[in-house]
């Protein structure tokens, strides 16, 4: 990815503030990792409104709106649910723009289809909505680092392209 998470944020924060536009994070597998970071520099108060640790399915579904059949259908580690996280905390906060990311961060609950490492990661605007699956090596600490670290490296460069 080339650059540090503080680096990222920092041009995160730039893009952002220039534009005059907001972020909300919607977390499962980082579990605050990503607001942690997002507010490590000063300013961001300006354009991150906050975020939302929906570790559990049932708080998926009370608190982002993620409807339970969906969870069950197609799992909380999927494409589909990304997607509804990004949209349901977009919707919550009223932000510009979301993101969120769910996965199976380990040591145990990942099977063949899913193993210990995949991580679905979205991105939600007005414009758009993208999502997409990365499969990370590591123990428990070094996916969810590196989650947090790709996320943020992908908004980074979505936001250079399409916003400056």
């Amino acid at each position: 990815m080339g650059l540090s998470e503080i680096e990222y944020v920092k041009r995160i924060g730039n893009i952002m503030r220039e534009a005059g536009i907001t972020l909300s994070a919607a977390e499962s597998c980082t579990g605050g990792m990503l607001g942690m970071l997002l507010t490590s520099v000063p300013g961001s108060s300006e354009w991150f409104l906050g975020g939302i640790i929906a570790y559990s399915n049932s708080f998926k579904t009370t608190i982002l709106g993620i409807s339970s059949s969906l969870i069950e259908t197609e799992g909380a580690v999927s494409r589909e649910t990304a997607l509804a996280m990004a949209a349901g905390i977009r919707k919550l906060t009223g932000s510009d723009i979301s993101i969120s990311v769910t996965g199976i961060a380990g040591p145990g609950g990942g099977s063949s289809e899913k193993p210990v490492g995949t991580v679905w990661m979205a991105v939600c605007s007005s414009q758009s909505m993208s999502a997409e699956m990365k499969r990370f090596a590591g123990d428990r600490d070094v996916v969810r680092r590196k989650a947090a670290d790709y996320l943020l490296a992908k908004l980074c460069l979505l936001l250079e392209k399409e916003v400056k």
